[in-house]
């Protein structure tokens, strides 16, 4: 298997990296924290602590399957990003306000 990014200029399609990938689940994390607005929608809902501790627990495995293959970019934006979900998480579940304001 090739280290290239998946996608092409010719697709149209951006380049899929890890780091893409990690910030797609963040992303999604955001949404289901009601921190942004759904894409497809364009509507903002209600929190879902539910599918954003799912998302959280999706990185948190990928984190622990990839340990030791990754760069230390990659390493960092990981665990970064695991750290940043795992507070809102906690904020969210005691009633905190937004991280992200529109």
């Amino acid at each position: 298997m090739s280290d290239q990014p998946l996608g092409s200029a010719s697709t149209g399609q951006p380049a899929l990296t890890f780091t893409a990938f990690v910030l797609s689940l963040a992303s999604t994390a955001a949404i289901h924290f009601g921190d942004l607005p759904d894409p497809a929608t364009g509507q903002r809902f209600e929190p879902n602590l539910e599918g954003a501790a799912q998302m959280i627990e999706i990185l948190a495995l990928l984190d622990q399957k990839t340990r030791g293959n990754l760069t230390a970019e990659e390493r960092q934006i990981l665990e970064q990003v695991l750290y940043e979900l795992r507070l809102r998480f906690v904020e969210a579940a005691s009633g905190g306000k937004r991280i992200i304001e529109p």
